[in-house]
């Protein structure tokens, strides 16, 4: 599964990292949009398979964040 940005925003948080398990509903990555903190949550449950992005990366809407399996 691809989780991808949901709006544009600044990533100030990664969450998980490589090889976590993680839950339906987890939070992944917090940004800021608009000077407020925003987060982005899982949508199934899996295993961390790669993270496509750091610590104050700017993302626009749509952009490819995490590789879930």
């Amino acid at each position: 599964m691809e989780v991808k940005s949901n709006m544009a925003g600044t990533i100030l948080e990664v969450l998980v990292s490589v090889g976590d398990q993680i839950e339906d509903g987890q939070d992944l990555v917090c940004l800021e949009s608009m000077k407020m903190q925003m987060f982005i949550s899982s949508e199934s449950s899996g295993t961390v398979k790669e993270i496509k992005i750091d610590i104050g990366d700017f993302v626009n809407e749509g952009d490819l964040l995490l590789l879930i399996e």
